[in-house]
């Protein structure tokens, strides 16, 4: 059994860990560290776990557990892993953004592989500290890296996605309230997200120059998921789009494909991307869908430790949604 350590269990991203582990064939939770709830049960955090698990948050870390799950916020991975060095043989996989681009990848000898199975598979195989991906950035690669692949990225992409509350983490803030939240949409970050940088990385990882992305995010009055549009000029058939993305995502356990128009709950509470092509005049309009926490976060952190430890790559994740 794999032994894992979580840092930063007390958040939405933790929780999701802790769910999926607890049931999962091939690892078991060693402890899981939480500076603000340091010797209570996990249930206080997480009522969800309730008949599921008795243990209890630490304020201890195990330096020698056989992997750690970051989940801590942007910027704070870099400091703890400087305040708790871990064992040599220990895997590290943060979920934050401090090691996700290439300028960001080596610290204290470590180097960080992105950790995005569908565009690094062979390279997460043998990596020793993953970056995780994150959500919004998911969910559009996922819509964009066939067209990269054929290098097919020469005009503008605009992008239109929208997310759920849970997005912005279990800390309230003014957008994040009920009241504030509740029947309302509207959005941020215009053309500048944070995501758009290893993005941008990605794509051009397969084609050196792509056309400008323009991107703007949304927040919607639900709590989980991403749901995301990009459209840009393609000369191609439907049917010559689909080709391309079928062979592209032929060996992806987690991304499907399909010609049947898709909304968000069918990819919610799973760990799989759903994508779909519709072609209008000379414009391709690509729509993905993922679940925010799982496929963008916890559920893609444990598919980089299935790979990372050569054990089947949807060990634990077969998750059903809840469409009605």
């Amino acid at each position: 059994m794999i032994k894992v350590g979580i840092i930063g269990g007390s958040g939405y991203t933790g929780g999701e860990l802790i769910r999926i582990l607890l049931n999962h064939p091939n690892a078991k939770i060693d402890f899981v560290y939480s500076t603000t709830r340091a010797n209570k049960k996990i249930t206080t955090a997480h009522p969800d776990l309730l008949g599921t698990t008795d243990l209890k948050f630490t304020g201890t870390v195990n330096p020698d557990v056989d992997v750690v799950f970051l989940c801590l916020g942007h910027g704070n991975s870099t400091k703890f892993l400087e305040e708790n060095p871990f064992s040599k043989a220990t895997k590290i996989i943060d979920l934050s953004n401090d090691f996700r681009l290439a300028a960001d990848a080596l610290f204290d000898g470590k180097n960080f592989v992105y950790g995005l199975p569908e565009l690094k598979k062979e390279e997460i195989k043998s990596a020793n500290y993953i970056a995780n991906p994150g959500c919004f950035a998911t969910g559009i690669q996922l819509a964009l890296l066939p067209l990269a692949k054929a290098n097919l990225l020469n005009n503008p992409v605009h992008i239109n996605a929208v997310t759920g509350s849970t997005g912005a983490g279990a800390s309230l803030s003014p957008t994040a309230h009920y009241s504030w939240r509740n029947n309302n949409v509207s959005w941020y970050k215009p053309f500048t997200h944070q995501h758009l940088g290893e993005i941008k990385e990605s794509l051009q990882s397969l084609q050196k120059e792509t056309g400008e992305l323009f991107f703007l995010p949304n927040r919607g009055n639900f709590t989980r998921g991403i749901l995301a549009t990009a459209y840009t000029e393609f000369k191609g058939s439907l049917e010559e789009a689909y080709s391309l993305y079928y062979d592209f995502y032929k060996d992806a356990v987690f991304t499907q494909v399909t010609e049947e128009d898709l909304n968000l709950k069918q990819v919610v509470n799973t760990n799989q991307c759903h994508i779909h092509l519709h072609k209008h005049n000379n414009t391709l309009l690509i729509t993905s869908a993922i679940d925010n926490l799982l496929k963008g976060a916890s559920g893609q952190a444990v598919q980089n430790m299935n790979l990372a430890f050569g054990l089947e790559e949807n060990a634990g994740l077969q998750l059903k949604a809840g469409v009605f």
